[in-house]
């Protein structure tokens, strides 16, 4: 269970590479919810998940496979979460493919498409979760190379995983697309990260419009401070142990608390929903 508002559960850490390994953070993240509450809502389907090797990415597909789908997990080279996601979502009795490369590069897209349709025969969901950050105190900290390399990962692989995708993507199919609180409220010291998740917030409406005669739901999540990898993986140690307090819930959220927002976008349940994004950021009231 979550803890309460006000308990201190994160120690001081650190990693000194991104995106981050979820086997030494102290605690784990939570990723799997009640299966109590799992009802099929997804029996039948397939879904790509990028970012799928922990986090939220690992949370949402381990949620996916709890409620009947299949599910292929794109990743960069984290090898061992990527096997421990794997080894959840086959807990739940399906199936689950793991594919190793960088979403900034347009032709490995292409391929962890191909190879996914390939293996299941079938694509019904496509989740753009993978994303980098950096922080820096002054923008002018910020080289060109860092610049391009935050918006390949963050941005223009939603462009490339989705253009590869909709050719596989049936009628009654759903895009989701992480984005963050970021967009919403900006960020000083992650200028270049939270300009890249406001342009998900514009692509995501802008791609809503254009497939809606297609009968392809289009929606975002927008998650507030959540405990991944790519914390501690890009704080400092004092940072680190202070995130998420000033939350109105006083607390980072986990990843299990996340994911079902995927569930219901991504399912019946959200058939009328194209073009918004949900807020699951401990309270913080945004302009949606």
């Amino acid at each position: 269970m979550p803890e309460k508002k006000g308990q201190s559960t994160r120690p001081k850490q650190q990693q000194k590479r991104q995106p981050g390994l979820e086997s030494p953070m102290r605690p784990r993240p939570q990723v799997q919810n009640d299966r109590r509450h799992c009802s099929g809502k997804l029996d039948g389907k397939v879904a790509l998940i990028t970012g799928g090797d922990s986090g939220i990415g690992r949370a949402v597909a381990v949620a996916f496979a709890q409620e009947g789908a299949d599910v292929s997990v794109v990743y960069l080279n984290e090898h061992e979460d990527a096997e421990e996601t794997k080894r959840l979502v086959s807990s739940e009795n399906r199936r689950c493919l793991t594919i190793a490369g960088d979403v900034g590069d347009e032709q490995f897209c292409n391929s962890a498409v191909e190879k996914a349709f390939r293996e299941f025969g079938q694509l019904d969901i496509l989740v753009n979760n993978a994303a980098e950050q950096h922080p820096h105190d002054k923008i002018e900290d910020i080289s060109a190379e860092q610049l391009e390399r935050t918006f390949r990962t963050n941005i223009l692989s939603f462009f490339f995983m989705t253009k590869a995708a909709l050719e596989h993507l049936p009628e009654g199919s759903a895009i989701i697309n992480t984005t963050s609180v970021t967009a919403y409220r900006g960020s000083p010291d992650l200028i270049d990260y939270s300009a890249t998740k406001g342009a998900i917030v514009a692509f995501t409406r802008s791609l809503a419009k254009a497939l809606a005669q297609r009968h392809i739901r289009v929606n975002a999540v927008a998650p507030g401070p959540i405990w991944t990898p790519l914390i501690p993986s890009t704080f400092p140690p004092e940072k680190v142990e202070r995130f998420g307090k000033d939350t109105p819930l006083g607390r980072p959220g986990e990843p299990a608390e996340v994911a079902p927002s995927y569930v219901f976008l991504a399912s019946d349940d959200g058939s009328y929903f194209t073009g918004q994004v949900l807020h699951p950021n401990g309270g913080e009231i945004v302009n949606a």
